[in-house]
């Protein structure tokens, strides 16, 4: 469900609504600021770590005096959110492919090369910065930054997105995708052959040699569970399906990885191999992992009915399984459409 993590600004604690919140099984044995952060999906460990600096948060009837304290499962704090802050990001009249609108929701179809929102690198250009063009309003919950954003998708992954419109419609897809309510299923180009039904259940965090990376081999790391719900397969490619249970940063590149069959395109976790068959020469072109989220099914935030929506295989990724087809029938394998 999250792209590259960046670093956040804290923000003051202001006089906003009291939370409730109970420590589950994925957050349990970790430091209250990491195990709040992830249960606050609209604020950041920077700016959790403030709140309890400033005590914000409560256990029973004495405030949390440190970040670091580590939490059981069962224990129920109590947390001040913050006013939401005004947007510091700048309107932009950059094109969106709308899926749907009402008063509480956009879902959009992210191209890929798109940032979600601004941080440093990312001034400008970003999905919030056209989100901000087209729409008066948008929910204050994730911070000045990030206006409306409820999750992130990587900026080489294209496909299906929602976006909160109001305050109310965040914080109910915030507890559907902690709770896991929420479906979502990407398209993946993969080396090698994996197989319908595959199941990766392992624990990711953050590469402790590369920050930018994240990995299956952390000290520290909460539970992901990737599972592959089709495949397709050709002469030394999988074309596959994978659905994920959970939403970690780099999930689903991680995990296809970790097992030894990266995504094509994906230079960050292996899938740029130094030699290419002639046969699968179209991959080459690739610009951006083969990684694209086509489906995402929700709850309507306010009038409970459950939403689903596709995003089609962007046109570059599309590109690339033709002249894969046409290469592959040149040389006498099966085909995408015979095979």
């Amino acid at each position: 469900m999250h792209d590259e993590e960046f670093e956040d600004e804290a923000v003051e604690a202001g006089e906003g609504d009291p939370v409730t919140l109970v420590i589950g099984e994925d957050e349990a044995g970790q430091r209250a600021d990491q195990a709040l952060a992830a249960l606050l999906p609209g604020l950041s460990r920077s700016q959790v770590q403030r709140l309890i600096k400033d005590g914000q948060v409560r256990i029973g009837d004495r405030v949390l005096a440190k970040s670091s304290e580590v939490l059981a499962a069962g224990t129920t704090l109590v947390v001040q959110v913050p006013d939401a802050a005004p947007s510091d990001a700048v309107a932009e009249d950059i094109p969106l492919d709308i899926l749907f609108e009402d008063d509480h929701v956009i879902v959009v179809n992210k191209p890929a090369g798109m940032v979600v929102h601004p941080a440093a690198g990312h001034a400008s250009g970003t999905l919030v910065n056209a989100l901000l063009h087209h729409a008066q309003e948008l929910s204050g919950v994730a911070g000045g930054a990030r206006p409306g954003i409820v999750h992130r998708l990587d900026k080489g992954t294209s496909g299906v997105m929602v976006v909160a419109k109001t305050d109310q419609a965040h914080q109910e897809l915030a507890r559907q995708f902690h709770d896991r309510e929420v479906e979502k299923e990407y398209v993946a180009l993969v080396w090698g052959l994996v197989h319908n039904g595959r199941r990766i259940e392992a624990p990711i965090g953050r590469d402790p040699n590369d920050r930018q990376k994240m990995t299956t081999r952390a000290r520290r790391s909460r539970a992901a569970v990737t599972r592959v719900t089709w495949a397709l397969h050709l002469p030394g490619v999988s074309l596959i399906r994978v659905a994920i249970h959970t939403g970690r940063t780099h999930q689903i590149r991680v995990h296809l990885s970790s097992i030894g069959h990266p995504v094509c395109g994906d230079a960050t976790y292996g899938g740029i191999p130094r030699r290419i068959a002639p046969h699968l020469k179209a991959l080459s072109s690739l610009q951006r992992p083969f990684l694209h989220a086509e489906r995402l099914v929700f709850t309507h935030p306010t009038e409970r009915r459950r939403m689903e929506f596709e995003a089609p295989l962007a046109e570059d990724l599309t590109l690339v399984l033709e002249q894969l087809d046409a290469a592959v029938a040149k040389f006498g394998y099966k085909t995408l459409q015979n095979p």
